[in-house]
């Protein structure tokens, strides 16, 4: 077995060929799933019909729940939940892995087209944390739902095919930019600005806009007011891709949380059945807030436990609080590792290392640990066993030096209900951006320590 902790000897020095064979071979399956699930709607998809033919079933077509039992919980199409049901009753407590699906992408207005001076635009908002001058000059693709008037929903998803056409955010030549470039970069390319290029043809008697509109109505059926209605989003249309002369690395959009995600299914469905009913939760609107209904901070969790819970006789909020209090969480969310090229935003010794393993995050939060967990010491040195009894790489990560920044996610909020939680993903560089980059090694470790949590008492 390999040595499990180490800031001297990289995940690839402690592996044998066997192991580095099941790294390579994750990594594919892994990079399928990215350039198939932009969006949180496609992972939902994606995630469903890897469960359906794993043999889950809606928990709303369940009469009864027994140890064995595999059901999923689909939250309005962009949460989704799966469970198997342990010896044990749910009552006596979960194992829960959380990671989630959304990302910091570009969001279309609700009257996105219009023409300026012989293009056609998209007029955008940007979701999440972003830098807006890494959006400009690549390609885009545009994903999502729309209805029409008659209520027929189309799912749109344009720019991934390599036959597609893209979209296209513009900036400044170099040689006109001299104002541009005095800007700060916060300034340099504005909200506003994130304007995509799609379409500049017409006819002689007719203006740009109307010409892309009637293209819209005859090949898609989408009128004007169809968008007022719409969730559309524009993504990077770039497919992930290996990095590196050894191929270690694998640069992709999104990987913040779907590194975790895929992770957490994979997972679930290799795991072994366990005492404790294994659940796998992948949510929404984390990047900003995990509000709305189907984020973190709505109830579709506690009505889907609880719904497990009246399935074996027990359906009481006390129930729920009481479940809760037994159970235990890995928070799957990634985190930043240090890099080198900027050094000195990290605290080296206590900053992740990139191809060193799983990452476990006692606290997140900001300046005096705000909005963190803080996870109690008891509960690391359980996840540290397991870790280390099944064989899995990993090591610690704060987010960064004290007070240059900080970052949350969904462990507090898991935490409220009394549940034992720490923060555990995999480390990457250039989080946030529109092609993200991580060790495949980290990304298999992350699956191994999700396995041995899901196995474990």
């Amino acid at each position: 077995m390999k040595t499990t902790y180490s800031r001297t000897e990289s995940v690839w020095q402690r592996m044998n060929n066997n192991e580095k064979k099941a790294v390579m071979a994750y990594g594919e399956k892994y990079k399928a799933f990215l350039d198939k699930a932009r969006t949180e709607r496609q992972s939902v998809n994606f995630i469903i019909e890897a469960a359906e033919k794993n043999g889950f079933k809606p928990l709303y077509d369940m009469k009864a729940l027994h140890e064995g039992d595999k059901v999923y919980w689909n939250q309005k199409g962009k949460s989704v939940i799966l469970a198997v049901i342990g010896k044990e009753p749910v009552k006596a407590g979960l194992k829960i892995v959380g990671s989630h699906i959304d990302a910091p992408r570009l969001d279309l207005k609700g009257n996105p087209v219009h023409e300026q001076d012989g293009l056609v635009y998209f007029r955008t908002h940007y979701y999440g944390g972003i830098k807006k001058y890494q959006w400009p000059c690549i390609p885009l693709a545009l994903c999502g739902v729309i209805y029409t008037q008659k209520g027929k929903k189309i799912e749109v998803n344009i720019g991934m095919d390599e036959n597609d056409p893209v979209f296209y955010i513009t900036d400044l030549l170099i040689h006109m930019a001299q104002d541009q470039m005095k800007k700060t970069m916060a300034e340099g390319v504005t909200g506003e600005q994130l304007q995509a290029i799609i379409g500049s043809h017409a006819g002689k008697q007719e203006k740009v806009k109307d010409a892309i509109l009637t293209l819209l109505k005859k090949t898609y059926g989408i009128t004007e007011e169809d968008f007022t209605t719409a969730e559309l989003e524009l993504v990077p249309a770039m497919k992930s891709r290996d990095v590196g002369f050894d191929r270690s690395l694998i640069a992709a959009y999104g990987q913040d949380d779907r590194v975790c995600s895929y992770a957490n299914l994979e997972a679930l469905l290799a795991a072994k059945p366990g005492n404790k009913t294994q659940v796998a939760l992948f949510t929404d609107k984390e990047e900003i807030g995990s509000y709305g209904n189907t984020g973190m901070m709505s109830s579709y969790f506690v009505k889907f436990v609880m719904k497990m819970l009246a399935l074996q006789g027990s359906g009481a909020l006390l129930d729920f609080y009481e479940t809760m209090e037994k159970s235990e969480m890995l928070s799957g969310d990634v985190n930043s590792c240090l890099d080198p090229m900027f050094p000195e935003v990290t605290e080296k010794d206590n900053s992740s290392l990139c191809g060193y393993g799983l990452a476990l995050t006692k606290y997140t939060g900001a300046r005096g640990k705000a909005g963190s967990n803080d996870a109690n010491s008891e509960f690391i040195q359980k996840v540290r066993q397991i870790f280390n009894d099944g064989g899995v790489a990993w090591q610690i990560g704060e987010l960064g030096k004290v007070d240059q920044g900080g970052g949350g996610t969904i462990a507090f909020m898991m935490a409220d209900w009394g549940c034992e939680v720490v923060d555990c993903g995999t480390a990457m560089l250039s989080m946030h951006s529109p092609y993200d980059l991580l060790s495949k090694a980290d990304a298999y470790e992350t699956y191994l320590g999700y396995k041995v949590f899901f196995e474990s008492n």
